[in-house]
């Protein structure tokens, strides 16, 4: 492990604090981006705003953060209200409107800076990857309260306060007009007014990070940390502080990875801003796999206990069924993998769980139930024989298929649905088949 009494926190304190404002500013209209199913017009904005930008360097001959905001915020707007006329006009879907608007803008803004760049100390590079060390250089300060604090922390802790007084004041608008745009239209707010302020924040979002993460990388911020936190809860509140964490988080492990991990290998150090983007990165994987409601891993562990479940079920039925009609099957382990056709490791571990649970005892000639056992199958065949009665005397299914859909259906009944399925069906005492459906056991 490494400890952090080594950091200079005169300049690391700074790279990190600005990483935490670039992120926060972008999580924050990112959530809106992701659920509007528009995160390709955060990138569409971050890219197109490079002629905006380059004009500001044309025309102003300096980098002054003004006409950069300025060129960045007409751009922007610009590339919204292009992306809605193409997509109305041209009658094509809405990616490939942004797909149209943002790479004709790009190549514009790229053809811009080569001419800008000739005329103006512009750095492409710095605009496109970033340069957090730089930008965070306290040499490079305002004096606030007393204090000397480095411009580029100024002007995202404004954008970051702007964007959270943005959210916290038309949450409710932006929620609506998230999910449904006309609701938000017929309850007294323009949906497409708010489409263009969201746009604008975009656009002065992206540029205030373009000194911190550059313009590649800030999409990065403005789409993963939203999309990792929506992948963790369904809960627009929740998901919108997770996000801002998970911003949070990747900036400071971000920077101290730049600073350690390269030396694992031999170099010195890389880029901070490339690393927060590769922590946001590893985060999203984290969370698609450990989600615990979309997550991969959680849903492969959910359908396999849920297998598990049903196949132990089905061997108390099968066990059943056997004592039930006197039938020559093999209850052995052999006998029981035929019909139930299961695997070997699978059927040895929910053996292994019944005998284990005192639900099952081994026999010479193989497994019988127990008492407790017994009452369990009992639950189930009656909730199957139900579900066969009740399928084919009100929903008409045909006896071929019965027995597929109540083995299905009764894995998901609990006693209050036996009950229900028995009072619809009058209390029958056989199922279809003639075969006695056992009483309940209360």
């Amino acid at each position: 492990m490494f400890g952090i009494d080594w950091l200079a926190w005169e300049l690391d304190g700074w790279i990190m604090l600005a990483g935490i404002l670039s992120a926060v500013s972008a999580a924050l209209l990112g959530n809106f981006l992701v659920l509007r199913k528009m995160s390709m017009l955060g990138d569409a904005i971050s890219h197109a705003v490079l002629p905006g930008l380059a004009a500001a360097f044309l025309i102003s001959e300096s980098r002054s953060s003004w006409p950069m905001f300025l060129g960045a915020v007409a751009v922007g707007l610009l590339t919204a209200v292009f992306t809605e006329w193409i997509r109305g006009f041209g009658k094509v879907d809405e990616g490939a409107s942004m797909g149209v608007v943002f790479t004709s803008l790009f190549a514009l803004g790229l053809v811009m800076i080569v001419q800008a760049a000739d005329h103006v100390d512009l750095d492409p590079d710095c605009v496109l990857y970033g340069a957090i060390e730089v930008a965070a250089l306290p040499y490079d300060s305002w004096s606030v309260g007393g204090w000397e604090v480095p411009r580029v922390i100024v002007v995202l802790g404004c954008v970051s306060l702007i964007n959270l007084l943005f959210v916290c004041l038309f949450f409710k608008e932006l929620k609506i007009s998230s999910f449904d745009a006309s609701l938000a239209t017929t309850s007294g707010f323009p949906a497409w007014l708010l489409h263009y302020l969201l746009m604008m924040l975009v656009a002065v979002t992206a540029v205030a990070s373009f000194e911190s993460v550059g313009n590649i990388l800030v999409v990065a911020m403005l789409v993963v940390p939203p999309a990792a936190a929506y992948m963790l809860t369904d809960r627009l509140v929740l998901m919108i502080g997770l996000s801002v964490v998970i911003g949070m988080v990747a900036a400071v492990t971000g920077h101290l990875a730049a600073l350690t991990v390269p030396g694992w290998f031999g170099y010195r150090s890389t880029t901070t801003a490339g690393m927060m983007a590769v922590m946001t990165g590893l985060i999203f994987i984290l969370a698609a796999m450990l989600g615990p409601r979309h997550g991969v891993l959680i849903k492969f562990v959910r359908r396999r206990l849920l297998s598990l479940r049903i196949l132990t079920e089905d061997v108390i039925g099968f066990l059943y069924r056997i004592e039930e009609r006197g039938a020559e099957l093999k209850s052995d382990r052999a006998g029981i993998a035929d019909a139930l056709i299961a695997g070997p490791l699978a059927l040895r571990s929910v053996l292994a769980w019944l005998r284990w649970r005192g639900h099952i005892r081994s026999e010479k000639q193989g497994y019988e139930l127990t008492a407790t056992g017994v009452v369990l199958a009992r639950a189930l065949v009656r909730s199957h024989r139900l579900w066969e009665h009740y399928l084919i005397s009100e929903a008409g299914v045909g006896a071929e298929r019965l027995h597929a859909k109540a083995e299905r259906l009764e894995h998901f009944t609990d006693r209050d649905l036996q009950e229900r399925l028995s009072d619809e069906t009058s209390s029958p005492e056989t199922d279809p088949h003639g075969r006695p459906i056992p009483p309940s056991d209360h």
